[in-house]
């Protein structure tokens, strides 16, 4: 039976605008905040990129730091490339959690002592372009040999999922694992349990996130309405840890995760807490603090990497999982696994090695934006709008328009408008059965409500109504109160050979 739609639940409510004194051009009210940002943001990064106040402001940052040395005694390791790569992994740990917020987020049951989240991280030489490779947990995975770091009895060559890796032989064994299936030497190793990653998103402020679809999974408590949400550290982590939101069980769960990585890049260089000195020791001294990482990386690391970051935007991030060739790999003794691709897995993995960007090159002026002739008054404006995630891609969905009042070529314009934006549709615009339809009226087959719900977004306002049996077309019917068409994107558009997306794809739109 199809889920009766939900509207999207708005972010914040837009402040009200002061009423300007005099008719007069705004031009001096724009221009001082514009101004008063840069001249902020320049004394920001003057202070941040003058070594000895940096290091000033950092000082005691380093206090804390569990240090974990995961390349002790580390052999024929392969050979270093261009640029930094990390290897950040997220663990079950939940001993520091308090009774109440084990309750609120559902971190009851005991820790399988393994990880949860492996992500190979890669910042490009130039520091212009991070590249972030997914790589499921229950990957097949062949360890070498080692001393299991519980029982003390040596192992040798055996296969296990990756996440096994860490139960095993702990950080060493996991970037050992790491380095042999990739052939990509790792620099630095960050390991975040739940409360390191509660902590961290809370000093941020919370994470926006949006959703084009409602997300419920009994095990974590998630509970999302489609529509944008900013998110504590604990709902930020029922968001990445739910796996029984859909069918994709965990390789769904990699691309929140992936979204959510993208949302907290915009979150520290648009929220100005790599601009901030003091809010960007807060995060780095609560991210520190509560963090495992190598004895390489410390507070110097941070404030370099603050630097290298601070003209970053979502679209210098880019975000791919290894490809896969079986999903339902089965070995005996361990049960279901995910095989890689291989050929495919090595080009993605030498692509980081040779310090390549991931993402064909955009097509035009801003990815994830589409342009939009505006509806003013000239008809002449064109303007960029970003795109607003849906559920099913618009190239998917055909539509037939009718003019439902008695404006004159209304039908053909949205028509157009829906077409810019990659509706399919007829091109065929017709005359509705009644010329006084005041709100425009989306009515489309039950059977097809997540293609209607796409067609919603992009006509806010709108009425949907179900009509059974109507087929797979999907039919507008404009009515007087139309205004304009919101460009629309999938929300989880894939690109290029490795199903590659960017940043500024997947956080939410302006």
């Amino acid at each position: 039976m199809p889920q009766p739609h939900r509207p999207t639940r708005p972010a914040r409510p837009p402040q009200p605008q002061r009423a300007r004194r005099g008719g007069g051009p705004a031009r001096h009210r724009t221009d001082r905040p514009r101004w008063g940002v840069r001249l902020a943001a320049g004394l920001a990064v003057a202070v941040l990129g003058s070594g000895a106040i940096g290091h000033a402001v950092m000082t005691g940052v380093d206090t804390g730091i569990e240090r974990v040395d995961p390349f002790k005694d580390m052999k024929n390791r392969p050979q270093a490339g261009h640029g930094l790569n990390f290897l950040l992994v997220g663990t079950d740990g939940r001993d520091k959690i308090t009774p109440q917020d084990k309750r609120e987020y559902r971190l009851g049951g005991a820790p399988c002592h393994c990880t949860d989240t492996v992500m190979l991280v890669h910042l490009s030489a130039n520091r212009q372009r991070a590249s972030v490779v997914s790589l499921p947990r229950d990957s097949y995975a062949e360890l070498p040999a080692h001393r299991d770091e519980s029982s003390g009895k040596q192992h040798g060559p055996h296969a296990v999922k990756l996440n096994a890796a860490y139960a095993e032989g702990g950080p060493q064994l996991t970037v050992r694992t790491v380095e042999n299936m990739t052939r990509v030497k790792i620099d630095h190793y960050l390991e975040v349990d739940f409360t390191s990653f509660m902590k961290t998103v809370d000093a941020m402020g919370g994470v926006e996130v949006c959703t084009a679809k409602a997300l419920h999974d009994q095990n974590t408590g998630l509970d999302l309405l489609p529509g944008t949400h900013r998110l504590s550290g604990g709902h930020a982590l029922q968001y990445v840890r739910s796996r029984h939101v859909d069918g994709a069980a965990d390789l769904g769960r990699m691309q929140r995760q992936q979204r959510f990585v993208a949302a907290l890049v915009k979150q520290a260089t648009g929220g100005g807490v790599l601009l901030n000195p003091v809010k960007f020791k807060e995060v780095s001294s609560t991210l520190l603090g509560s963090v495992r990482a190598d004895r390489g990386f410390g507070s110097e690391q941070m404030l370099a990497l603050g630097q290298a970051l601070r003209d970053f935007t979502p679209a210098s991030s880019e975000f791919a999982s290894v490809p896969i060739g079986n999903p339902s790999y089965p070995v005996k003794g361990i049960g279901s696994t995910v095989k890689w691709d291989g050929p495919k897995a090595a080009k993605l993995f030498e692509a980081l090695r040779l310090d390549r960007p991931l993402a064909p090159a955009a097509p035009g002026p801003g990815r994830g934006q589409a342009k939009t002739q505006g509806e003013g008054q000239s008809g002449r404006a064109v303007q960029q709008q970003p795109a607003v995630p849906v559920d099913v891609p618009p190239q998917q969905i055909r539509v037939q328009v009718e003019n439902g009042t008695r404006i004159d070529g209304l039908g053909g314009r949205v028509d157009t408008a829906l077409r810019a934006t990659g509706f399919d549709t007829t091109r065929a615009p017709v005359g509705g059965a009644s010329r006084d339809v005041k709100r425009t009226v989306i009515a489309y087959d039950p059977r097809w409500d997540r293609s209607a719900r796409t067609v919603s977004t992009a006509l806010p306002g709108s009425e949907l109504r179900a009509v059974a049996g109507q087929g797979r077309t999907v039919l507008v019917i404009a009515g007087a109160d139309y205004r304009k068409v919101v460009p629309v994107r999938p929300e989880d558009p894939n690109q290029g050979q490795f199903g590659v997306v960017t940043g500024d794809q997947v956080v939410c739109g302006g």
